[in-house]
């Protein structure tokens, strides 16, 4: 089916990126994975492009618009070709918006400009040892001391942690628990007592720098509080839906990119004597999965139109997220063994799409999350 959300600037835009991605990102991308880390360069690279901030004014050296339909291209063209290295999804569609939403004038003239050029790359830490999904738990720790803040605690699971210049940090400054009395701080690279873990070993992304961050007796200014004091949690919430779309789009793409590669491989390979694509069995299972592709892409796309009118409700971002999600665990999983042994193996791209999707469940709000949510805008 014709996908009816883009206009010609959104396909302009798809071919710039897809250039970027031929030139920047493809012949590095196995030296990230085996490195753990993607070159600084890459983010530069893309900042002259014009492919980060995208949605910050033209003033602080943005791309000055909100259209989501950008940063849907953007993600769609990296999920495509399994460019999973660059976390330019975190800084552009998660990081974004606390920059040009919260911060204030003075903030803004000393971070987006760096933001923009690919000079200061941004990270979000939320999630703690002990606190993942539910965010109530968190128990960083920041006293206010008059004219700073003195963090203390850890975060663990950060994307882009290892490279981060700027990490938005979600710490306590009330004593009571729950919901209440959480605020945002920004933590600069350098600040004393602020200190980068190991570069975690997963399953997948493994060219996606993620890290442990610890702060102790961290002086942060409280020039660098961002938004309100002890409104944390509220500022967390109103930008999660788009934290979720974004994770759903990648999914969709990845699902689709699989199965059009499967497609063509089961078209060629051949077993007792002729293609695999002869037989019911996968016939069938190609049958299931486009038609689950076809309607999740139908539903995501829709979102994409929601979220673009401000429409998109926490609900309706939570379904895209745990479907796609789920989806793309489905596909990759499926597609694999079509691929038989060779599905096994690394150099293809089934194998890795594999590794990485698994985590589209789990960061940004586990699937169990997602439908706690759903349920309670439902029966609540």
């Amino acid at each position: 089916m014709r996908r009816e959300i883009f206009e010609p600037e959104h396909e302009a835009f798809r071919e710039s990126v897809r250039a970027f991605v031929e030139r920047e990102v493809l012949p590095h991308h196995e030296r990230w994975e085996r490195e753990g880390a993607v070159d600084r360069s890459v983010w530069r690279a893309a900042g002259r492009q014009g492919l980060l901030g995208l949605s910050v004014p033209e003033e602080y050296g943005g791309g000055g618009t909100a259209d989501f339909r950008f940063p849907t291209v953007l993600a769609e063209e990296f999920a495509r070709v399994g460019a999973t290295g660059p976390g330019f999804r975190v800084h552009n569609d998660i990081v974004g918006p606390y920059l040009t939403e919260l911060a204030t004038d003075e903030q803004k003239r000393r971070w987006l400009p760096g933001f923009c050029s690919g000079e200061t790359i941004a990270a979000i830490a939320m999630t703690e040892p002990g606190a993942g999904s539910d965010l109530q738990g968190i128990r960083t720790r920041a006293e206010d001391r008059g004219d700073h803040y003195l963090l203390n605690g850890a975060k663990t699971f950060i994307s882009n942690g290892i490279l981060s210049d700027l990490v938005i940090v979600a710490a306590r400054t009330t004593p009571e628990g729950g919901a209440r009395g959480l605020s945002l701080l920004v933590v600069e690279r350098g600040m004393a007592g602020f200190e980068r873990g190991r570069n975690l070993e997963k399953l997948g992304l493994h060219a996606q720098d993620t890290a442990e961050l610890s702060f102790t007796d961290v002086v942060v200014p409280r020039e660098n509080l961002l938004g309100e004091v002890n409104r944390g949690f509220a500022h967390l919430m109103e930008r999660l839906p788009q934290e979720r779309l974004t994770i759903a789009v990648g999914a969709i793409a990845v699902a689709e990119a699989v199965l059009a590669e499967t497609v063509a491989y089961v078209r060629r390979r051949e077993a007792f004597g002729r293609p695999l694509a002869k037989l019911q069995h996968v016939r069938f299972q190609i049958a299931e999965l486009a038609t689950e592709c076809a309607v999740t892409r139908t539903f995501v796309d829709r979102c994409v139109t929601e979220h673009n009118a401000g429409a998109l409700d926490t609900a309706h971002a939570s379904m895209a997220k745990w479907w796609a999600t789920e989806l793309a665990n489905r596909v990759t999983d499926r597609c694999l063994q079509l691929h038989g042994g060779y599905g096994y193996m690394t150099e293809y791209r089934v194998a890795r799409a594999f590794a990485d999707s698994r985590v589209g469940t789990i960061f940004g709000g586990t699937t169990e999350i997602m439908k706690e949510i759903i349920g309670r805008s439902l029966l609540d």
